[in-house]
């Protein structure tokens, strides 16, 4: 069993975003994008829940990542009540584009 000693002067990634703005403000980015996701997963047909992921949020934008087009297309007619699901939380979000996960094989 291989023991993995930390690096002298490594820095954490939590500790490294809390140092540089920009890269808090990405971190801050990410947590939002998952509480969004966490707060529509329930909208999601629970088969589908695990074909979607939280994506970039840009502005009033945000991106859902999907695993296909057949998951896309279903979550596409979802659109409507999870934008709604998302301003009822606050979120002031003016669309939710999709984007397919192109896997390599």
């Amino acid at each position: 069993m291989t023991t993995h000693r930390p690096i002298p002067g490594a820095v954490s990634a939590h500790q490294a975003a809390q140092s540089a703005p920009s890269l808090a403000h990405l971190a801050q980015l990410g947590q939002e994008s998952i509480a969004r996701l966490r707060a529509i997963e329930s909208l999601i047909p629970e088969a589908l829940r695990a074909a979607v992921q939280a994506g970039p949020i840009d502005e009033k934008n945000w991106c859902l990542l999907v695993s296909s087009n057949a998951a896309a297309a279903k979550i596409r007619q979802l659109l409507p009540r999870l934008e709604a699901r998302l301003h009822e939380g606050g979120w002031k979000v003016t669309s939710i584009r999709l984007k397919i996960l192109i896997t390599k094989k």
